[in-house]
């Protein structure tokens, strides 16, 4: 059964007689049925009532009537209503524009905008690159989606995936100090999306595609490198394998493993594990096999699609087949970027010893984390409320930052290593553990170390 998250959080004003006992009535109904208390305020209060507002985390929305059905049944409260916190944070949006300069009086205005204006203009005319000096394409990024692929809820289109990609361009400004904005098109036409972004192009430093579904983000993103001048990244693919390199690093550190010798199995074989495949390649690993839906890719499947193909090509050398449970026998290593609930317990125990299990699934994992712990050495998933949290946020904001400061035009594997060292780097030697392979998501030391390993090797090039 899934934990209470602060994903799911309410805020249920009740009005209960004012007696001793009031509080404590409160707190056993919201125990009673699973909920996790996270504050108790009185709002109001009278001689013979209170008025409190009672905050819980809870598993679902389900689970949310639950338990305000439980605190409605005390005897004498009166439930006035519930408030979704999630929802409530969403409300008009989670981003907003503010102008960095003063606009106070007319000589702001006029060079703010006209008069004065009109000199930069004609300046950048005669000198487009000034438009990096001069304009919010020095720090900006288009975060590109069409809805196709959206993380755990699949094709929802571009309107209902608006939400993830303001959470997305408010990660960008926290940590990275970029500024981003969600650009959500209303079609799923490869060509459409190539000419839009090509289109509008030229106000962005770089273009960040997310959640664009398999095959077809290879070839929007394959396309728009080849005909804009700025850095195209699909933070799907190039983000979680930065991120998994970088855990991989450390826990293969805590087990005295080398990336070399270890036997993994990738589950997924969409963008992420294509990427992360790609990357796992550059760092000397040589027993690879993923699998997808049918089991195990080899050469010897029929009709793959030439990114399919190319991963038979490049793993499983032994040409193995059969499920992901039956390859997965021996393996040190376990990275799912799939499906939830596809092993148990049981199944990591068939692993090498000392295994590693990264289980990305997100919200489920592909094995639940505390059963696999029973059996790994090193465990890690995609989730704030487990240890050894793998999430691109650790990636993406340092690396557009980097990016944008060395004003680079093309992504390299070179660029994606350097980030995933810096990342595996923040965790000190003294820090390191199997509960503590990859560094908080808040380590406000990350993003610049990512974008300081980007600029070098940039500068190199």
């Amino acid at each position: 059964m899934a934990t209470p998250s602060p994903g799911y959080s309410i805020t249920v004003r009740v009005e209960v007689p004012a007696a001793a006992n009031a509080t404590a009535a409160l707190t056993t109904a919201v125990a009673s049925t699973g909920g996790a208390l996270t504050a108790l305020d009185v709002a109001e209060s009278r001689t013979d009532r209170l008025v409190v507002d009672v905050t819980c985390d809870t598993r679902d929305e389900a689970h949310g009537h639950l338990i305000t059905d439980a605190i409605a049944a005390i005897p004498g409260a009166v439930v006035h209503k519930v408030s979704d916190q999630t929802f409530l944070l969403h409300l008009g949006g989670k981003i907003e524009v503010n102008p960095k300069v003063p606009l106070k009086h007319r000589d702001d205005l006029s060079r703010a905008y006209t008069p004065g204006v009109a000199r930069i203009c004609r300046a950048i005319a005669e000198h487009p690159e000034d438009a990096r000096r001069l304009t919010i394409k020095r720090n900006t990024v288009a975060v590109v989606t069409d809805g196709s692929a959206v993380l755990g809820l699949g094709n929802i289109g571009p309107l209902a995936a608006l939400p993830v990609m303001e959470g997305k361009a408010a990660l960008f400004k926290q940590f990275g100090g970029v500024d981003a904005w969600p650009v959500c098109l209303d079609t799923q036409d490869p060509d459409a999306i190539v000419a839009t972004v090509r289109a509008i192009a030229p106000v962005y430093g770089g273009i960040n595609l997310e959640d664009i579904s398999a095959p077809r983000c290879f070839e929007i993103e394959a396309r728009l490198r080849e005909l804009l001048d700025i850095p195209v990244f699909h933070d799907d693919q190039h983000g979680t394998a930065i991120v998994v390199l970088a855990a991989l690093k450390n826990a293969l550190r805590v087990v005295h493993k080398s990336i070399d010798d270890v036997r993994i199995v990738v589950s997924g074989v969409g963008a992420a594990g294509h990427a992360i495949i790609r990357l796992l390649l550059t760092q000397g690993a040589r027993d690879i096999v993923a699998c997808g839906r049918a089991g195990a890719v080899h050469n010897g499947n029929e009709g793959m699609e030439p990114f399919r193909q190319w991963i038979a090509d490049h793993t499983n050398a032994g040409h193995e087949s059969g499920s992901l449970k039956e390859v997965l026998v021996g393996a040190d290593v376990f990275i799912g970027v799939s499906a939830p609930d596809l092993l148990t317990g049981d199944d990591v125990a068939t692993m090498a010893p000392d295994a590693i299990v990264f289980a990305l699934a997100n919200p489920v994992p592909e094995v639940d984390p505390i059963a696999a712990s029973e059996h790994a050495a090193v465990v890690a998933t995609g989730r704030s409320d487990a240890p050894n949290q793998i999430n691109n946020v650790l990636v993406f904001p340092g690396f557009f930052r980097g990016l944008l400061d060395a004003h680079v035009s093309d992504i390299t594997d070179a660029m994606m290593v350097a980030a995933a060292t810096a990342i595996a780097d923040s965790v000190q030697p003294e820090e390191l553990n199997a509960s503590f392979i990859i560094p908080s998501v808040f380590d406000a030391t990350v993003a610049p170390a990512v974008a300081a390993a980007v600029c070098r090797v940039a500068g190199s090039a």
